[in-house]
């Protein structure tokens, strides 16, 4: 698939390449996306370069993961957001903030977009979040963007060599007022 462009009033989500590979090198030091995230701790250039020239274009290119630099209008980077196939119609979202961009709800907003556009141009049904227990702020934008915190999943993250439990949740396509592109029938109480 060719990389897609995503806009709303504040921001533009594109695929990044060489050309970003700076400002990826430089918001991935912040200690936060190091300790939240499976990016490599110490984030060295050669891992930006690797992100920005190889894993990005071929995620786009097999269809396999979608990843889209956040930006303001203005151009600056302010997130990270990736959509990962994991099965049949099912979806992984993963994100990070720029640390001077948090608290301005852009993660909310370029969530809420990407599952906009994976829902209706990609026929996923469902879009699974994870997060290490105790990444607050990870839960916090995915509640807001209206996931169902599901529960807790022992050891069901790797980060960086260890194994540990992580909460997960999942937004459908109904959660945004969207049709499926097969039926859903939910478990009666």
């Amino acid at each position: 698939m060719e990389p897609v462009t995503l806009t709303t009033d504040r921001l533009v989500l594109r695929a990044v390449g060489p050309h970003d590979t700076q400002a990826v090198y430089d918001a991935v030091q912040d200690p936060d996306i190091q300790r939240w995230t499976t990016v490599p701790s110490p984030y060295l250039p050669e891992h930006a370069t690797g992100f920005t020239e190889q894993l990005v274009p071929d995620g786009w290119a097999q269809g396999s993961m979608f990843t889209f630099g956040v930006f303001l209008t203005g151009g600056e980077l302010a997130g990270m957001l990736g959509l990962t196939m994991r099965s049949l119609g099912v979806a992984e979202v993963g994100f990070w903030a720029a640390k001077e961009h948090r608290g301005q709800g852009y993660v909310i907003e370029a969530t809420l977009t990407a599952c906009r556009w994976i829902f209706t141009q990609v026929g996923v049904d469902r879009v699974e979040w994870r997060a290490e227990v105790g990444n607050h702020a990870s839960r916090a934008v995915a509640e807001r963007a209206g996931f169902t915190v599901e529960g807790t999943l022992r050891s069901a993250i790797n980060n960086k060599g260890v194994r540990r439990d992580c909460w997960v949740g999942s937004l459908l396509p109904s959660d945004l007022g969207l049709p499926s592109t097969a039926p859903y029938l939910p478990a009666r109480s």
